[in-house]
């Protein structure tokens, strides 16, 4: 082949080189190894599934609905933490958006809740007049009414910190004088079972998904679901991430067949070592979807 020839045939292959798409990138995140899952009882439904080791934090943010096109959230959903047999319990409020969200929280802490929650054990013990100062270095201070004894006031720090510690701007809360403090300092007034979802009064469908934390023998948690007249129509369970001695986050699809809508409990609950019987439980009154 001739010098011009060889000339002509690398000057055609770097050009088809430089016109070829290009294949670098990102190639995202490494992965990760799937979470242990263990498999219910009989009729159970599908397997369940830990979810990720809590912290002092939430680990989802609270969700939010945008109006089409505008990217502006037009609701807020909030965890509300209420007290219930001398421990703090989360439900949920969803809201129109604001960008006062501390302040709403506060208010909708203040309000108390609903008739179902009440009726379902809930009550608050934060009056009215609590209200944020400022925020500032990830520290909401608060000032609260005076509390007619130690442990009221305890438990309403505990309701505002939970609640005000679900936003990225806050991580601890102070209460004048105190230092601030963290969802830890308050961690023993959780039960040993919390269900953060669903929440008393949500309309589920199967499989529905039960989350929340626990701090349980072996870290099994048990769920049931439970129709209109009481009878167990699904049950499964799961290990949480840590065990006896910690607190450790859980996560469980359950698989249930109903032939029409109608109210039903799910139950969370401990399963004895000694005796078999159902401990700790935490009952949450839901409506169920029919299924297909």
């Amino acid at each position: 082949m001739s010098r011009r020839a060889v000339v002509a045939a690398t000057a055609l292959l770097l050009l088809a080189t430089a016109c070829a798409p290009s294949r670098s990138g990102s190639l995202g995140p490494a992965p990760t190894a799937a979470a242990p899952t263990s498999t219910g009882p009989t009729g159970a439904g599908p397997p369940a599934t830990t979810a990720p080791s809590p912290t002092d934090r939430p680990t989802t943010a609270p969700p939010t609905t945008s109006a089409a096109g505008t990217g502006r959230p037009t609701t807020l959903t909030l965890e509300l933490w209420y007290v219930r047999d001398g421990r703090i319990a989360p439900t949920r409020r969803t809201r129109p958006a604001t960008m006062a969200t501390s302040r709403l929280a506060l208010t909708e802490l203040a309000a108390g809740p609903t008739p179902a929650e009440t009726a379902a054990g809930l009550v608050t013990l934060l009056p009215d007049g609590a209200e944020v100062s400022r925020i500032a270095d990830q520290v909401a201070t608060v000032r609260l009414p005076d509390a007619p004894d130690p442990t009221t006031a305890r438990l309403r720090e505990a309701q505002v910190v939970y609640t005000l510690t679900q936003f990225p701007t806050v991580r601890r809360v102070a209460f004048g004088a105190d230092p601030p403090a963290g969802r830890a300092d308050y961690a023993d007034l959780l039960p040993a079972i919390v269900v953060t979802g669903p929440v008393i009064g949500d309309r589920v469908t199967s499989p529905v998904t039960v989350t929340g934390t626990a701090e349980v023998f072996e870290a099994t948690v048990s769920v049931r679901v439970l129709d209109a007249a009481g009878h167990q129509v699904a049950t499964a369970f799961t290990t949480a991430t840590c065990g006896t001695g910690c607190r450790g986050a859980y996560r469980v699809a359950v698989a249930y067949r109903l032939s029409r809508e109608q109210p039903g409990t799910i139950e969370v609950y401990e399963v004895s070592a000694v005796d078999g019987s159902r401990t700790k439980l935490v009952a949450v009154p839901v409506t169920l979807a029919a299924t297909k």
